[in-house]
């Protein structure tokens, strides 16, 4: 009898112990599941190898808001920012919609769209952790467009239809060259600007998401870091960025950042992709300097290398 009692108690205290075990478990997941990829003041951590690098770093002059709706899996909820002005102008503006990053939600990158949205963007994201195939990128734009139509959206008549881009990180990149080439939707997109992509060779061999570059018909800018990228022979070596570069027919710009691992680029080169899309989808000559002209920025910014330019 004591025999028992004393077992009933080991197993209380081991019941008690797993139950603990698998709180703390479930605690740390809904901390790395949520915890901010991207923080705010990130812009100002970042180091500027430009003037104009500099510039677009620091945040534009317009006041953001944020709007949020919920959505079936896996998108779950949008979040899009947008200049809070537009509440209140009949001006139309123009979209960038972000693709995530394996894992990733755009719940973790507020800070990154608040920055964009400063610059005059209306900035749209969900909750997709694997945007590869580019399927929820394209109902997160059909969201946009209803909004467009819907009266008694803020967005009502606010989007810039002819002047939409779309940029994605590591899986959400890869996501991109999906969206533009496999979906009739590629057709509202202007500008495109993929962060170290998951590579054409990587995708065709492990994933469900594999995509041809060739394929593309926009202008296009390609980012990738450094460090670590032979290393990572999932993600974008140079070698394979060369390939796809190569491959690429339209307007194109690829460049590696000086020092930056994988999981940076998210957000290291974030003053050139706002540049960029100044230029392509605003028409912001001043931005255009980074990529044209007689002395182009990005090519003397010791940032950067393997920088090369084919803007036809």
């Amino acid at each position: 009898m004591k025999i028992m009692k004393v077992l009933l108690k080991i197993l209380k205290i081991i019941g008690i112990m797993i139950l603990i075990i698998i709180a703390v478990l479930v605690a740390v997941y809904l901390y790395a599941d949520n915890r901010r990829d991207i923080k705010p003041g990130y812009n100002q951590e970042i180091e500027p190898g430009g003037t104009l690098e500099a510039k677009y770093l620091a945040g534009g002059d317009f006041e953001t808001m944020k709007f949020t709706a919920k959505a079936e899996d896996p998108i779950k909820k949008y979040t899009v920012y947008y200049p809070a002005e537009l509440a209140s102008t009949d001006k139309e503006y123009p979209m960038i919609l972000v693709l995530n990053g394996t894992g990733g939600k755009a719940t973790k990158y507020e800070a990154q769209f608040d920055v964009y949205a400063s610059w005059g963007f209306i900035v749209v994201g969900n909750q997709d952790k694997t945007t590869g195939t580019g399927v929820t990128a394209v109902a997160t734009l059909h969201f946009m467009l209803e909004q467009n139509e819907n009266p008694d959206s803020v967005f009502y008549h606010k989007i810039d239809l002819d002047n939409i881009g779309i940029t994605g990180f590591s899986q959400g990149g890869a996501g991109v060259f999906n969206v533009l080439t496999k979906y009739e939707e590629a057709s509202y997109f202007k500008a495109a600007t993929p962060l170290s992509p998951v590579s054409e060779y990587m995708t065709s061999l492990a994933t469900d998401y594999t995509y041809d570059s060739s394929l593309v018909k926009i202008p296009i800018m390609i980012f990738a870091g450094t460090e670590g990228e032979f290393e990572l022979e999932t993600v974008l070596p140079l070698v394979e960025l060369n390939k796809q570069y190569d491959k690429i027919t339209v307007p194109k710009v690829m460049a590696r950042r000086v020092g930056m691992i994988h999981d940076q680029m998210m957000y290291a080169a974030g003053g050139y992709v706002i540049a960029w899309f100044r230029w392509q989808l605003m028409g912001d000559t001043e931005a255009a300097q980074v990529f044209i002209g007689e002395t182009p920025e990005l090519f003397s910014n010791p940032m950067y290398q393997d920088v090369a330019v084919d803007l036809g």
